[in-house]
């Protein structure tokens, strides 16, 4: 016989720690199934993009997905001529951030290049039917202190003083309170 099992301790305490190796686990008693819990909170509804219509102007803006990049984010627009003419096309687009209630946040547009993307600076640019030219927006999410800054809609005209689409889209500006826009081009400055 070994000192172990002599000792009358050792025994007892190796048959509880079998029995309590299934702890944490539970045993259906019933019939009913365990209740189901939610992995994710109810949401709103998500908003919709305006519809695919051509303007008066000819002169037609999408915008894409936000696009993240260590604390940076990013969205490209799409301004498609789906007019019968030629348009002229030279600067910046015109973007305002709205709320959920569709309020401009105030905050300081800023035209340049960003982390995000290269500015190719403003050109005359003529686009003939069908043709399409891009510019991003872009900001940061950088928190340095105080309040910060959401925004629920991009509001984006081709140029100043031309009709805006209002677009669905999430903008974190944390503390900076800016966004930052690259001019229209034909294609992104790599």
């Amino acid at each position: 016989m070994s000192r172990v099992g002599a000792s009358g301790w050792v025994l007892p305490v190796a048959a509880g720690l079998l029995l309590t190796a299934g702890c944490g686990t539970e045993t259906a008693t019933g019939s009913e199934p365990p209740p189901q819990v939610s992995a994710s909170p109810a949401t709103e509804p998500t908003p919709t993009p305006p519809p695919a219509i051509c303007p008066a102007s000819g002169a037609a803006v999408t915008v894409g997905p936000v696009d993240a990049a260590l604390g940076h984010r990013a969205v490209v627009l799409t301004l498609r001529n789906c007019g019968s003419g030629t348009l002229t096309i030279n600067g910046y687009p015109e973007v305002a951030v709205l709320d959920a209630a569709r309020k401009k946040v105030n905050l300081t547009e800023q035209h340049g290049s960003s982390y995000m993307a290269r500015d190719p600076g403003p050109q005359r640019i003529r686009l003939a039917k069908g043709e399409k030219l891009l510019s991003v927006v872009a900001w940061s999410n950088t928190v340095t202190g105080g309040d910060t800054t959401n925004g629920n809609y991009l509001a984006v005209a081709p140029a100043k003083g031309e009709p805006t689409a209002i677009w669905p889209v999430f903008t974190d500006l944390g503390t900076t309170g800016k966004v930052e826009l690259t001019a229209w081009c034909a294609k992104l400055p790599g």
